[in-house]
């Protein structure tokens, strides 16, 4: 292992691993050793009948991470109903506008993040069934979990995206992922965290969720 580890628990780790977007540090400059270290141990999570059928895609190229952005931008502003990109952000009242105004953030500055990540699994699920698509996600989702979780214990921070794959073929085309063959994930921009004290989030407390033997 060569990167610089927070020794956190397992249990610290699962519950202060947040979206991070405002906190992101896009001047420090990410190593690929410490990125590959956490594709390794991501690649121990677990995938149905052990196929291993993810990839990974990084992207630090600053024209295609441009590139990727602008297509994000062209999704994310009419999603959110923000008519003009320029204007300012809105004060962060409570936690929706907090979230809002650290998506916005991270939206305008996109293509200055050191790593763009896209994990991709194997096939295309248009038309899939329930069943195969459960297996399909089932097999990478935990792998990207795993990594997050890695880039926490190693000072690093991302967030969840997905609005670029309404584009999704045209990324695949400019990266050259063969389209046909992958499904792409989401894109995770990926740098060192300005801090590393991330705390519990606020969450319903779990028994409102859960349901034992019936409905």
């Amino acid at each position: 292992m060569t990167g610089m580890k927070l020794g956190l628990s397992a249990d610290e780790v699962l519950t202060t691993t947040r979206a991070v977007r405002k906190r992101i540090d896009f001047d420090k400059p990410v190593e690929r050793e410490v990125i590959m270290e956490c594709v390794e141990i991501a690649q121990q999570a677990p995938t149905g009948s052990n196929n291993q059928g993810w990839r990974w895609m990084f992207v630090t190229d600053p024209e295609k991470k441009t590139a990727i952005a602008d297509m994000y931008r062209a999704n994310f502003y009419p999603y959110i109903g923000m008519d003009d990109p320029d204007a300012e952000e809105m004060p962060a009242r409570d936690v929706g506008d907090r979230i809002l105004s650290s998506a916005v953030h991270m939206a305008r500055r996109l293509h200055e993040v050191p790593v763009m990540a896209i994990p991709l699994h194997t096939g295309r699920l248009e038309g899939a069934d329930t069943f195969r698509q459960a297996s399909s996600w089932g097999s990478i989702l935990p792998a990207v979990w795993s990594f997050l979780l890695a880039l926490r214990e190693r000072g690093l921070g991302s967030s969840w995206t997905t609005l670029h794959l309404p584009n999704e073929r045209e990324v695949a085309d400019l990266l050259g992922i063969p389209f046909d063959e992958y499904t792409q994930v989401g894109m995770f921009p990926i740098g060192y965290t300005l801090g590393t004290d991330f705390k519990l989030a606020q969450r319903v407390p779990a028994e409102k969720f859960v349901h034992w033997d019936t409905w």
